[in-house]
This record gives structure tokens, C-alpha cells and sequence, in this order.
């Protein structure tokens, strides 16, 4: 489980919208083995309270545009958790497999980049871990126009031994110009967290 995040770029500014959680499914799904992921609600999260571990059902549709969904799947419904997997995370080094947070949470806590190798082989399973899809504007003119790619970011404490930033994120501007978001922005925006928070 980890929040489900869109982040909307325009050159130097960004901004946030917080859809829901992220299930991410290690089953059989449509008669195909493999790994899924399913976007939903807060709602569904506060009701059902899914962890690492749960074994869940339910129906939900294939996103109709991939590229613009950080999930596989979405729109969830019948929503059931068949077997509960009484483990207990509280006192685990990271990657963190506790409850998640609400999204407020989150929110409040801001965000680091984090490399995708790492994210890929340390913190799929992390609650801090987040795989956004990132809406870009390249002209503020023609705001139809947009690209979409996908970014990798981590909400959990800055004194995690497993976090690697990796490289920093560069926004393409109008008539070819573009914009690095240099450390020093996302340092800001986490000062009013102490390194274990």
C-alpha cells in the first residue's frame, strides 16, 4: 500500500492531488499471473485498513489511458479482504509495511525524490514509497498541451539508510527552455521535519 499521487508540473511550479492509495497485487488477475496495481479511494482504505500481507478481492476497471494513471487498474468496487495477515511491522527497520497514514499526512510531511533502481529494489513495499504520475505544461498558452511521465518520490524519514535521491528532476519550458528543481527547493519544503520524522 502507498498513496496515489498526481503531480502537476508548469515549469517552476508544481502542485498535488491526492487520489487515493495505491493496492499493489501479487495474484492471479483476468487468468494472468503477475503483479497488479489497483488505484482506490480513501474511503476504501479507512474501511478496509489493507496491509502487506491481506489477501483481497474485489472488481475494478483497466485504466483507459496508462501513461495518465500511475495504476493498472482503477474505479474498485466489491472490495472484500479474505484473509488478514496478522504481522507485526511497528518496530521494523525500513522499508516501513505498517498501516499507511491518511493522506493528510502525507500532504503535511512533504516529499524527496528518490531513485528509481532503489525504489524498484527497496521501497515497493514501503509506505513512505510513492510512484507518481507527473501532468506537465509545457506552455502556460497552450495548458491542452500537456506531457506525462512518471516520478518517484519518498515521504518517509530523512534519516532512512535506505534513501538515494538519485538525479534532479528537470521540467521542459516553452521554446525549448527548461527548469532543474536544485536540492536546495526540496530541502525547504521538508525543514519543518526533524531527520527521524
Amino acid at each position: 500500500m502507498q498513496p496515489r499521487i498526481r503531480l502537476c508540473r508548469s515549469f517552476d511550479e508544481c502542485s498535488h492531488v491526492y487520489q487515493g492509495y495505491t493496492l499493489y497485487l501479487q495474484e492471479t488477475m483476468n487468468g494472468e499471473m503477475g503483479e497488479f496495481s489497483v488505484g482506490i479511494g480513501k474511503a476504501a482504505q479507512r474501511k478496509h485498513e489493507f496491509r502487506i500481507g491481506d489477501e483481497v478481492s474485489g472488481k475494478c476497471l483497466p485504466v483507459p489511458v496508462p501513461k495518465h494513471e500511475s495504476v493498472d487498474y482503477y474505479r474498485a468496487s466489491h472490495l472484500r479482504k479474505l484473509d488478514k495477515q496478522e504481522i507485526d511491522h511497528e518496530n521494523e527497520a525500513p522499508p516501513w509495511r505498517t498501516l499507511t497514514p491518511t493522506l493528510e499526512v502525507y500532504r503535511d510531511r512533504g516529499h524527496r525524490r528518490l531513485e528509481k533502481r532503489t525504489y524498484e529494489t527497496r521501497c515497493r513495499s514501503c509506505i513512505w514509497g510513492a510512484r507518481m504520475t507527473v501532468e506537465i505544461i509545457v506552455d502556460h498558452w497552450k495548458p491542452n498541451i500537456k506531457r506525462y511521465r512518471y516520478e518517484i518520490f519518498c515521504y518517509g524519514p530523512k534519516s532512512c539508510p535506505l534513501h538515494r535521491p538519485g538525479p534532479l528532476r528537470k521540467v521542459p519550458g516553452r521554446n525549448g527552455m527548461s527548469w532543474t528543481e536544485e536540492d536546495w527547493i526540496e530541502q525547504g519544503q521538508l525543514s519543518h521535519r526533524g531527520p527521524d520524522d
